[in-house]
């Protein structure tokens, strides 16, 4: 007796749902594309404000003193978990992030489902939008005191850390693109638990959004919106080398692609893929 072909492949579900996601993204992106970008640059904005959130909480415990050292160990944890419901708030509020969207289109064109030029048409004005939506926040802050003093030195120096991957020369590009696949690979676990269907309840879906978030942001992995958040921050507040910062971008996007695009989209969608399955199982009978 020939095996259950929905137990073989029980990703089937997931691929369909985002496929379901792509058509409609590949709409938006078309016939509506600055509602899209509108929709991206939430995202952006979400991010924007998470992120500072994230590295204030940082400077708070960090003048706590304890002993011969400061919490700033203890806020790292915490800032990280904060930084973590980012996802949540973009997967609730239907915004558009370009790491997610790498998996999708991924997904979408080994179905053949959207061509290389569509897909990158999307992903290029879902960047756009999180970066303007990034643009945005960088603006209000620049023109406020939220990041004055403490928040804005360990802003500072996750910018001088970031752009040393570049400066390390090949070392540095490696360990970059290392943490970028990881980042990526992370995200899109965490949204391949949300759509393959066996969670059912919001409360989960968030635990996974916020815990997938937690690594890469403890770990210090290289996400590409929240670094062009981060330098356009840092840089309205007082420059940041823009060759560097493009460089550490350009990276992170390649690994990105490679963590969230081929090892979780093009993995999974080959993995659930049961039309010769069928073929084959259909001659049989």
């Amino acid at each position: 007796m020939s095996a259950d072909s929905s137990q073989l492949f029980p990703g089937k579900q997931f691929i369909s749902t985002i496929l379901e996601a792509l058509e409609t993204k590949t709409a938006m992106s078309g016939s509506l594309a600055r509602r899209y970008l509108q929709r991206a640059a939430m995202a952006g904005i979400i991010i924007g404000l998470l992120y500072v959130t994230h590295y204030a909480v940082v400077a708070a415990f960090d003048a706590v003193p304890a002993g011969d050292a400061t919490l700033e160990p203890l806020g790292r944890l915490v800032g990280a978990a904060v930084f973590g419901f980012a996802l949540v708030f973009i997967y609730y509020t239907k915004s558009e992030l370009l790491t997610s969207n790498m998996m999708v289109v991924s997904i979408g064109a080994y179905y053949r489902r959207t061509g290389w030029a569509k897909a990158l048409r999307l992903l290029g004005l879902c960047f756009l939008g999180n970066a303007l939506g990034g643009l945005l926040v960088a603006a209000l802050v620049r023109f406020s005191t939220l990041v004055a003093g403490a928040p804005l030195a360990q802003m500072e120096s996750s910018v001088e850390h970031k752009l040393e991957f570049i400066t390390a020369g090949a070392a540095g590009w490696g360990d970059l693109m290392v943490r970028a696949i990881l980042c990526n690979f992370m995200i899109n676990v965490a949204m391949l638990l949300v759509y393959n269907g066996l969670i059912k309840d919001d409360l989960t879906k968030s635990l996974v959004m916020v815990v997938a978030v937690f690594i890469f942001a403890f770990l210090g992995l290289e996400h590409s919106v929240a670094n062009t958040v981060l330098f356009t921050i840092v840089g309205l507040q007082g420059g940041v080398d823009l060759g560097l910062a493009a460089a550490n971008v350009a990276i992170a996007l390649v690994g990105n692609f490679i963590g969230g695009g081929l090892l979780i989209g093009l993995y999974y969608a080959y993995a659930n893929d049961d039309a010769r399955y069928l073929r084959a199982r259909a001659d049989a009978e």
